[in-house]
């Protein structure tokens, strides 16, 4: 029985080159990913590259602290995330630190106070009716009566519960943007224009009331020039636009708004005053409905208030044709959705669809419940850098890192001297892998390298060298038995391989436990604390472990060199272990024992 097992061991130990292929074919491969991707670089967090960071602290109304849970943040991180976009903001960063804290992380070239103001406020959501929409920039100069047919032929439907809605007449399908404006500007002094009558006009009531009547005559029909002219310079591709569409617009007058249709381009509207607040959303869901084809659909239930809002203006949308029968959610002036009605909605619910996917009806779902959302956020603090102090922190980062590793490297060639060389090739392997590694979950998960994260790559030299010393020690103490060096190197490894394995798995529960319970920035050096200890696993059973296995075979470190680290006689080697005959008592000799 014990032989075959031998021979396994054997096969086993005359093989290392399949782990050094492993690990090589792994770095190929990530490196070749991360030139493919571009990213061939790190991302840099705020403190290092420059920029803006502010922590916000979630409170809620009094008797509402349930408010406060994991599904509203994170609702409230991706209405702060579409805010930072809306300023045009490249690789900002919106996360959740804790149970109630959000940290925004804003780089350089944004203006910080206006982000502090849009991220800091509480969001808006309203239900305002459409007056007009077209597809914006490009192909509405390709195509003006594009969005039109678009808004036919493929909108989102709003029904009163399970009753399906057909879209009203397609008369309007076909109109050309110039005529939907015509269109808006009536219905716009329909609104603004009070009745007069002809009657008393001699008397000085009546005379004063034309002079009224004819004064905010004027005065609508200013307002309705300006906001035509505002509509027709909107362009909806360009993010500083955006930003500002509908920007000062007071809930009783009508605005200009921005977009994405479900085929992903930027449409502009013209929007009526706001009808439904947002606080008037009771809750609202994503549901599969699996008893129409509709699939992914979003139900809203409204409050008392509410439902009669509600079901005053989808009556008088039901009666137009589009775009005029559809009302848009909008969320810090921003269009969200824009369903259309065919039929007054007074049940006090109403559901969406319209191809939604579950992500799609997810995301309109947490929108429209973070409207009536009793959430507030505080700025606990704001914190900027510069880039030039950032570069001071990071080239300061870099050379105490190249300080720690020449250290580390002067030891290892005053005590291990010929394995040093092993050492050495595993630390630059280790080090590849981590920086590959780093600059794949930038775009990947948003991983930014900040100052602490730099600290926790600094002691993972350490701890990649301290278990690099286990395994040589254990080998050296098995050539202090006498052993030579081939079985010192298989019959030290067991007892190296516990010793790192335990080793490496207190660092990573450490790690692990500092980056759920930390807040900020010293989740990044959990992070790489954590990633590096990873790496050291992995480095030492493909790498280290066969690469030492292949070096026993040679020459220079089998014979004991003593410039190999392994000379027996410095190391104080007991004499080579040999087996003895047992002593044979006296007397004649049988021939075949001779």
């Amino acid at each position: 029985m014990a032989a075959p097992k031998k021979g396994r061991n054997a096969s086993a130990q005359s093989k290392p080159g399949r782990s050094l292929a492993l690990i090589l074919i792994a770095i190929v491969a990530l490196t070749g990913g991360m030139f493919a991707s571009g990213h061939t670089t790190p991302r840099l967090g705020i403190d290092l590259a420059g920029g803006t960071s502010i922590t916000l602290r979630a409170e809620s109304e009094p008797g509402q602290e349930s408010a406060i849970n994991k599904t509203n943040m994170d609702t409230a991180v991706e209405i702060m995330e579409r805010r930072v976009n809306g300023l045009g903001v490249s690789e900002a960063e919106v996360q959740t630190q804790g149970d109630r804290n959000i940290i925004v992380n804003i780089p350089k070239g944004t203006n910080s106070e206006e982000a502090r103001q849009q991220v800091g406020t509480t969001a808006k959501l309203y239900f305002r009716p459409v007056l007009a929409t077209e597809v914006s920039g490009a192909a509405a100069t390709a195509s003006p009566s594009a969005s039109a047919s678009e808004s036919a032929a493929d909108p989102d439907k709003a029904t009163d519960g399970d009753e399906s809605a057909s879209p009203s007449g397609s008369a309007s399908a076909s109109a050309s943007a110039t005529s939907q404006g015509r269109a808006v500007t009536d219905a716009l002094k329909a609104d603004a224009t009070p009745s007069a009558t002809a009657s008393d006009s001699a008397s000085p009531s009546a005379s004063a009331s034309a002079s009224a009547s004819a004064s905010a005559s004027a005065s609508a029909d200013d307002a309705t020039s300006k906001l035509q002219a505002a509509y027709t310079a909107l362009d909806c591709t360009d993010a500083t636009q955006r930003a500002k569409a509908g920007e000062g617009a007071k809930d009783d007058e009508s605005m200009v708004a921005c977009g994405q249709n479900s085929q992903g381009a930027w449409q502009k509207y013209i929007l009526g005053p706001a009808e439904v607040d947002g606080t008037d959303v009771d809750d609202a869901s994503a549901v599969f409905n699996t008893q129409t084809a509709a699939g992914w659909t979003v139900t809203m239930e409204f409050t008392k208030g509410g439902t009669k809002k509600f079901a005053d203006i989808t009556g008088k949308l039901a009666q137009n044709q589009s775009p005029q029968n559809q009302f848009a959610i909008v969320l810090d002036n921003e269009v969200v959705s824009d369903p259309y009605v065919s039929q007054a909605l007074t049940g006090g619910n109403a559901e969406i669809s319209g191809s939604f996917t579950q992500e799609e009806a997810q995301s309109l779902a947490n929108m429209l419940s973070y409207g009536a959302l009793p959430l507030s956020f505080k700025e606990d603090s704001v914190t900027t850098v510069t880039a030039a102090l950032g570069g001071d922190q990071l080239e300061a980062g870099l050379i105490a890192g190249a300080i720690g590793l020449a250290l580390v490297v002067l030891y290892l060639l005053f005590y291990y001297r010929g394995l040093s060389f092993i050492a050495l090739l595993s630390l630059l392997v280790s080090a590849i892998l981590t920086y590959v590694i780093m600059a794949l979950l930038g775009p990947t998960i948003g991983f930014a390298l900040n100052l602490p994260a730099v600290c926790g790559a600094i002691v993972a030299i350490g701890i990649t060298a301290d278990s690099f010393i286990v395994y040589f020690e254990r080998v050296r103490d098995e050539i202090r038995e006498g052993r030579s060096l081939r079985p010192a190197v298989e019959r030290g490894w067991p007892r190296a391989r516990r010793t790192i394995l335990v080793s490496d798995f207190v660092s990573f529960l450490a790690a692990a436990v500092l980056f759920i319970v930390s807040v900020g920035k010293v989740q990044g050096f959990a992070f790489t604390l954590g990633l590096t200890t990873l790496l050291d696993v992995v480095v030492v059973f493909l790498f280290t472990k066969p690469l030492l296995t292949l070096m026993a075979r040679r020459t220079f470190f089998a014979s004991g060199h003593k410039w190999s680290g392994l000379d027996p006689k410095s190391l104080g080697a007991k004499p080579p272990l040999r087996r003895t005959r047992p002593s044979r008592p006296a007397g004649p000799v049988d021939p075949k024992e001779a």
